[in-house]
């Protein structure tokens, strides 16, 4: 359980780092309300919803055909995407073939495909 919280509190840390390096913004609101754009606020829901309905590799799926073109808007989705499942019980994820090694493995794909393999090896090196 304890191992289980610290991995949770690390992957929040270091989407909350990159948000505020990258964007300039702080996790205080709704996921949702982070973005600027209204695009990305309606593909990010989508994402969401997905998620919520159990669907979540299929959310992954097109998250990933998202960054394919990276552009950095995406990256903002991706970020809150992986803190949105971060905050889901393990419960939740296991009943939804999903776990929390796969959003840690999925963060540092999307921001190894950025360029920033560095910020996610400092918080999630030993993980």
């Amino acid at each position: 359980m304890f191992e289980q919280d610290y991995i949770m509190r690390l992957i929040k840390e270091m989407v909350r780092t990159l948000l505020k390096l990258l964007f300039h913004i702080d996790m205080d609101s709704q996921t949702e309300d982070l973005l600027k754009e209204r695009e990305e606020k309606e593909t990010l829901n989508i994402l969401l919803e997905l998620a919520d309905e159990g669907e979540i590799n299929e959310a992954e799926n097109r998250l990933y055909d998202l960054i394919s073109e990276g552009d950095m808007s995406a990256l903002e989705t991706a970020l809150l995407f992986y803190s949105y499942l971060n905050d889901k019980t393990d419960e939740f994820l296991e009943e939804n073939n999903f776990s929390r090694e796969e959003i840690i493995s999925g963060l540092k794909a999307v921001v190894s495909r950025y360029g920033l393999n560095g910020m996610a090896d400092m918080f999630l090196t030993d993980l």
